[in-house]
């Protein structure tokens, strides 16, 4: 029998298997170039290898004797979890090593910065705050269709492309509606970066994409006010206080907030999930155009709840290990994003009146009723000129885009009486190519389906390609042609 090398640091349990590791060490393969990072649960090295294109980074975690279970429960869930992740706003996956021997996750390096410079910048300006907000509620609901909630949102988890896009990192403390959740079968403790998580995962709750949309306030607070809504608490006892308090309105600390973005932050930051926006897609889209957002109470605060108030609520919260239920509640995460779908009425403001106006209108009337948490975003195209320069008045100088939007808001008018004020927006778009402008829309905000027109056949429109067509063959989402 051949005995095991001494000095294997595998064998040893009281340092990390990786504690040799240094710069121009090969491991599978993949050779390691500097070390970019050590936290206190993982290090993360540059490396290269012959079979798969970089960028990369090794993801290595810290295994010593005696460290929190949790970190080691965590790597394994994202092991699990990465290999099933695809898009933009994920990190693509290459690799991965046994656990119990060389424990590691090889994935794409995103080369530009995480949120934490920006937040560290804060207070941002308001239009910066839009954008960003916009980007990472985009990736969020790309991350939710895949039956991911992250819970732990959090600059420092947000990284960006080169063009914007929003990378959404560390899986470690996620639920997967299709996997084991291995940390709610092991942990009894709050999951996740105290300034951030929502009331809910104090309670174990772990399935609800709402929990990342409250994540996302926090982030937003911190942003537009330079402050973490709730603080930095240290304690439990403190940590819980989100239960039964309110942060002070963004506007007592900035005097310039817009109402529009105190309501928006405001409303993802509720106490109760119910009264947040019920999906990152619904949030996502309110950013389109903030001045459509609809006013409660919320964008008129000055100050936080009163100690009646206050009082009411602690004393409705009951402790979580009360209420703890750890029953699975599978596709939880699945569910939620389908009774709150995003539905776009694509409209021609040219002929937003006649037989195809009003068959369109009933059509998207049945499909908006068999969705009482729908968005409806009525979305018209001012088309614009391949070459030369547009004209932007009418014959009679009336302005063409805001024509178009009240034509729109005409032909919505019987829809939006059935709807709450805050369910339904309008959209012009300037494109030359209707077809790809809606199908940029769709994708940018996680369209569930689009009811659109279809005109008459035509030899032109044999010859050319319908819109309607076009937009059938290239959007990645449901797509519902009416024809009068």
């Amino acid at each position: 029998m051949v005995a095991e090398p001494a000095n294997d640091p595998a064998l040893d349990p009281t340092a990390s298997p990786w504690r040799d590791l240094a710069p121009g060490s090969v491991v599978d393969g993949f050779r390691l170039g500097a070390r970019l990072h050590r936290g206190g649960m993982a290090t993360l090295w540059e490396v290269s290898h012959p079979q798969h294109e970089g960028p990369l980074v090794m993801k290595v975690p810290l295994l010593r004797y005696g460290e929190d279970p949790a970190t080691i429960v965590g790597f394994e869930v994202e092991q699990m979890m990465l290999p099933r992740l695809s898009g933009p706003h994920v990190p693509r996956f290459v690799a991965q090593g046994e656990l119990t021997r060389r424990p590691y996750i090889v994935m794409e390096r995103i080369e530009g910065p995480s949120l934490e410079a920006r937040a560290a910048a804060a207070p941002l300006a308001a239009d910066e705050v839009i954008e960003i907000g916009a980007r990472v509620a985009r990736a969020l609901h790309d991350l939710h269709r895949q039956h991911v909630v992250h819970l732990d949102v959090r600059p420092e988890n947000l990284l960006q492309r080169a063009d914007g896009t929003v990378v959404i990192v560390d899986f470690g403390l996620s639920h997967h509606d299709e996997l084991p959740d291995l940390l709610a079968e092991e942990f009894r403790q709050p999951m996740g970066s105290w300034p951030y998580i929502a009331p809910e995962q104090l309670d174990f709750v772990r399935d609800d994409p709402r929990s990342d949309v409250f994540g996302l306030g926090a982030v937003l607070y911190q942003l537009t006010t330079g402050a973490l809504p709730f603080g930095d608490p240290k304690t439990v006892r403190e940590l819980q206080r989100r239960r039964w308090t309110d942060p002070l309105p963004p506007v007592s600390r900035r005097a310039d907030c817009p109402p529009w973005l105190q309501e928006i932050i405001l409303r993802c930051l509720e106490v109760d999930p119910v009264r947040r926006w019920p999906s990152a897609a619904h949030l996502a889209i309110s950013f389109e155009d903030p001045r459509q957002v609809r006013l409660t109470e919320r964008a008129a605060r000055r100050r936080a709840a009163g100690l009646g108030k206050r009082l009411r609520r602690r004393f409705a919260a009951r402790p979580a290990l009360a209420r703890l239920d750890v029953t699975p509640r599978a596709g939880v995460a699945r569910r939620q994003i389908a009774r709150n779908p995003i539905i776009v009425a694509a409209v021609d403001p040219a002929a937003s009146t006649g037989a195809l106006a009003e068959a369109l209108r009933a059509t998207v009337r049945l499909t908006v009723a068999g969705h009482p948490g729908a968005r409806l975003a009525c979305v018209g195209v001012l088309k614009t000129k391949v070459v030369g320069l547009d004209d932007y008045t009418d014959g009679e100088g009336r302005n063409l885009h805001l024509k178009s939007l009240a034509a729109l808001k005409a032909w919505a008018q019987p829809l939006a009486l059935a709807l709450d004020e805050g369910q339904v927006t309008f959209h012009v778009l300037e494109a030359s190519d209707p077809a790809a402008a809606l199908v940029e829309f769709a994708r940018r905000n996680g369209v569930d389906q689009i009811v659109m027109g279809a005109r008459a056949a035509s030899a032109l429109r044999r010859y050319l390609g319908s819109v309607s067509a076009r937009v059938v063959a290239e959007a990645g989402c449901t797509v519902t042609v009416v024809r009068a």
